[in-house]
């Protein structure tokens, strides 16, 4: 605030009179200038900024007893997954002691087990920014589709393996805040532009990429959503397993969610059951609705030796029907044993277990949020469809 200063001065001039007769008076004495004091500007003290608030800590330090349903779990469920990871986790120092130790254990002695996570481990609940402790659980699934290797019939959605043109470039090179972060995209004369979009790759497609043709658009998009599948390929009887192999770096955006702004769905009928059935009704906004998306994922072929054996995740191992999940690894560490608290697909049934951080996936943002996988098959199917539950983590970190 500003004023502007102001003083008020008073001065009398001295007065001549006339002489008189023969008497000349004396002189009136001149009073000093009368100056009044300016106004006093009253500054008010300097108000310090309110305290910044402060984020909750990301993780908590907790304990076993506060894990709800510890006591109960199978752990012997969980082992394989748990050593699976280890065999990659203890390539890092802070891992190396605990998971040396896991060799030890006896894999069918569960009190050993549990006696295991207690001593090497310290469970910390995680936390987002705003302090919440709940956050969205989720499911996926590994699909069986109908294919063959050369288009015909029925078989006329093509899936795409990596183009040549689609460049990655790793940012962590250059910005080492940036780990994790990687650019797509493609080179016009000397500069790198986005690459296609879903829309652009439906309408132009990928001439000569088609890694194999699949029987139904709408499964096709959804082995998307799910990262990895597998294809019965009619011409030789033959099933073969796609799994992911790059993504053309558009974000990930949940057509459920653009079914529920767009007035057509409820949020509770935003399931994949709902959302096949929403598309059965209006085959013609089918793309319309894909195109929502604008990711759009490209695969690799391998063999399927074992069909008892999931898919690889973004650890580089085996995913364990529910006991693997999906994590952010912005904000848990892959690999890393996660206790999971939730319910069950579209019940109020606790579900309590050790599960294992060992994927990631373009939908899983945030920390207080996994995708859980529930294996092959018809009802894991369902099942990941209709999971949509609140719950609760907790990383297990190496005790130090």
């Amino acid at each position: 605030m500003s004023s502007t200063r102001s003083s008020l001065l008073v001065s009398a001039g001295a007065v001549a009179l006339a002489l008189a007769a023969c008497t000349t008076p004396e002189p009136r004495p001149v009073p000093p200038p009368v100056v009044m004091p300016p106004p006093v500007m009253q500054i008010p003290p300097p108000v310090a900024p309110p305290a910044k608030a402060e984020a909750a800590p990301l993780m908590t330090p907790s304990t076993f007893g506060a894990l709800p349903g510890w006591e109960r779990d199978d752990l012997r469920q969980a082992w394989p997954a748990f050593t699976t990871s280890c065999a990659v986790l203890m390539r890092k120092p802070e891992w190396k002691t605990a998971c040396g130790a896991a060799r030890t254990v006896d894999a069918n002695d569960g009190a050993a087990i549990r006696a295991y996570f207690e001593a090497y481990f310290v469970p910390n609940q995680v936390r987002a920014a705003d302090g919440a402790d709940t956050g969205l659980i989720t499911g996926y699934y590994e699909p069986l589709l109908r294919g063959a290797r050369k288009r015909g019939g029925a078989f006329q959605t093509p899936l795409y393996r990596v183009p040549d043109d689609l460049l990655t470039i790793d940012l962590a090179s250059v910005y080492p805040e940036l780990k994790g972060k990687r650019l797509r995209g493609r080179l016009v004369g000397k500069k790198v532009i986005p690459y296609d979009s879903r829309a652009d790759i439906e309408r132009a497609g990928l001439a000569g990429k088609e890694l194999l043709w699949v029987d139904d658009p709408v499964e096709a998009f959804f082995l998307e959503v799910q990262g990895s599948g597998r294809v019965k390929l009619a011409d030789s009887g033959e099933t073969v397993r796609v799994a992911y192999a790059d993504q053309n770096g558009h974000p990930y955006k949940a057509i459920g969610r653009w079914l529920i702004e767009q007035g057509e769905l409820t949020s509770a009928e935003a399931t994949a059951q709902g959302i096949k059935a929403w598309i059965a009704t209006h085959p013609e906004r089918r793309q319309e609705l894909f195109n929502a998306n604008p990711s759009f994922i490209f695969f690799r072929e391998e063999r399927l030796p074992d069909p008892s054996v999931g898919p690889k995740g973004a650890l580089g191992v085996a995913l364990t029907p529910a006991r693997s999940v999906a994590i952010d690894p912005t904000y848990l560490p892959l690999g890393a044993p996660i206790y999971l608290a939730t319910t069950e697909a579209g019940s109020e049934v606790p579900m309590q277990r050790l599960v294992m951080g060992q994927d990631t996936g373009g939908a899983i943002r945030g920390a207080v949020r996994a995708d859980f996988f529930f294996g092959f098959g018809y009802e894991a199917m369902e099942n990941a469809g209709r999971m949509k539950q609140r719950g609760q983590l907790w990383v297990l970190l190496p005790n130090p």
